[in-house]
């Protein structure tokens, strides 16, 4: 199957829902091929399989996660993304791996510190106490010289603030001021929101 035939079975693969849960050792060999467009569509494809199916997705985590140190962005921006979809599904599947995602937060590529964000977000919907001292991490990223990452990174202060405002909190003038001063407007827009979800104002 040439490279471009594979790629399309993954993406009708990607819809048929039905098939994932017995697809997903299939998938997970795909990780060894020597594409990475093949790669990086297949670690996509497992964190959408892993959100639903997260334990049978289990043993394809540990060679998920060695592509954290992938050399291509892609790839570990792919990895991050898909740490936290199965994380979403079952946080204990991935917890070896979460504190080494927080590196991800100053990386070079401002896509994945993108993805690590979402990452975040997707772990904190139904895992938000584990993110209580790390908060900071998230401040700085409201920094980011990056439109698109500071775009993102109210939205972790956002969903935690749906479920632990406490969290939120000390965070509350700053995310009125960078809604108030930010030259980009989502951002401004991203940071009102998280203000609203932690029930502040």
């Amino acid at each position: 199957m040439t490279e471009a035939e594979l790629y399309k079975e993954l993406g009708l693969l990607n819809r048929d829902k039905d098939r994932w849960k017995e697809a997903i050792p299939y998938v997970s060999s795909l990780l060894s091929h020597d594409s990475v467009k093949i790669q990086a569509k297949a670690l996509w494809l497992l964190g959408e399989m892993g959100l639903v199916y997260p334990q049978p997705a289990q043993d394809a985590v540990p060679t998920i996660a060695s592509f954290l140190d992938s050399p291509e962005p892609l790839l570990r921006e792919r990895a991050i993304n898909a740490l936290g979809r199965i994380g979403r599904g079952r946080y204990q599947v991935i917890e070896p791996y979460w504190t080494g995602l927080f590196r991800f937060a100053s990386d070079e590529e401002p896509k994945v510190r993108l993805a690590f964000i979402w990452a975040s977000e997707n772990i904190a919907v139904n895992t938000p106490d584990i993110f209580e001292d790390l908060m900071p991490v998230f401040e700085k990223l409201l920094h980011d010289a990056d439109d698109k990452v500071r775009m993102e990174a109210p939205e972790i202060f956002r969903v935690l603030g749906k479920r632990r405002p406490e969290f939120v909190r000390p965070y509350l003038e700053q995310l009125r001021q960078i809604s108030e001063t930010d030259s980009n407007r989502v951002v401004r827009i991203h940071c009102l929101g998280a203000i609203k979800a932690a029930g502040l104002k």
